[in-house]
């Protein structure tokens, strides 16, 4: 595999443990430690490897909206449940460009790009990679979320300047079952090779606040930090309750164990951006802040997360404010 280099570097060697030793064992240590002593650790950690008062801004855009064959339960986008949602068709190339523009105007350094489907077929690779080459134009970071890659479409889009892909594994082995049945974490996994072999940085986390225990959440992080090379960015979104879906009736995830999930992510992938991700539009500003005391670092910008809504701009702007957050520089 490939290993990047990016611009969001560690400043320094930390001694935490090696990717290796973490175990479901060693991190299950790390979740019971005391509160204040979890949250020290990880904001040292924090500080060794970034700026701690800088956060990174990404904006989300659905570019295809709908009509996913996928059943993942906590999806909007399935086909699968009746959640009121219509399918729409891919975007005009103006109309990426124009979002991206709105994006860079408010403040976001990468622009996201999220597609609902199993995996693009090759007609769409074309101004798949236009779109790319668009956004890169205007000075900013891309991403795409399209679903499942081949080897050679995720060499294309690379080849066309993308420089992240996100894919999530959504949770921990154990609990993968229960959460999606039409692709396996395997095929998950094998996507992220590809992503890796073409030279492109891998944006990959998952969702807590489905039912699973903190034995699963602990799974879903082992999986990640034993990845041969951990994710540069791995995003941790809490459930955003859909109706119609399988896992719309889930128990919220608590508080602090949201913020442990933070801080030991944080731990365990010292070099990577953590993303505080969706569901803050339903967190208090005083959660929010403590998961940035835990080692978030990076966030969505702007009015909505695909489908989902996502604070306004007046609302984060004031809590940065309060907390002295600025936007990290690419």
């Amino acid at each position: 595999m490939t290993t990047l280099s990016v611009s969001h570097k560690p400043k320094t060697q930390t001694s935490e443990p090696a990717r290796s030793r973490w175990s479901q064992a060693s991190a299950s240590a790390l979740f019971d430690l005391p509160f204040a002593d979890l949250i020290f650790r990880a904001q040292n950690i924090h500080r060794l490897n970034f700026d701690a008062n800088e956060v990174q801004m990404s904006t989300l855009l659905s570019i295809k909206t709908g009509g996913c064959p996928e059943d993942c339960g906590y999806c909007s986008q399935s086909a699968h449940f009746d959640t009121g949602l219509k399918a729409s068709k891919l975007m005009a190339l103006d109309e990426v460009k124009q979002a991206a523009a709105q994006a860079k105007a408010g403040g976001a350094s990468r622009f996201c790009m999220g597609a609902a489907w199993r995996e693009p077929k090759e007609r769409d690779i074309d101004v798949l990679c236009d779109m790319v080459r668009e956004v890169k134009a205007l000075g900013m970071e891309t991403c795409m979320t399209l679903g499942m890659l081949s080897a050679p479409q995720a060499q294309r889009l690379a080849d066309a300047g993308l420089e992240y892909y996100n894919h999530n594994i959504d949770t921990g082995p154990g609990y993968y079952g229960k959460v999606v049945s039409t692709r396996s974490l395997q095929d998950r996994l094998d996507t992220l090779g590809h992503v890796r072999d073409a030279g492109m940085a891998v944006c990959c986390g998952g969702i807590v606040g489905m039912g699973e225990t903190r034995e699963d959440r602990i799974g879903m992080l082992v999986t990640l930090a034993g990845l041969p090379t951990p994710p540069e960015s791995v995003p941790i979104n809490a459930l955003m309750q859909i109706k119609g879906t399988p896992l719309g009736k889930s128990a919220p995830i608590e508080g602090f164990e949201f913020v442990r999930t933070i801080a030991a992510a944080r731990i365990m992938m010292p070099a990577s951006v953590v993303r505080l991700s969706a569901g803050r539009e339903s967190m208090s500003e005083e959660l929010q802040a403590l998961c940035f005391l835990a080692g978030a670092n990076s966030i969505f910008i702007g009015p909505k997360l695909l489908t989902t809504a996502n604070p306004a701009k007046e609302k984060d702007d004031a809590l940065w404010s309060r907390l002295g957050i600025r936007p990290m520089e690419i």
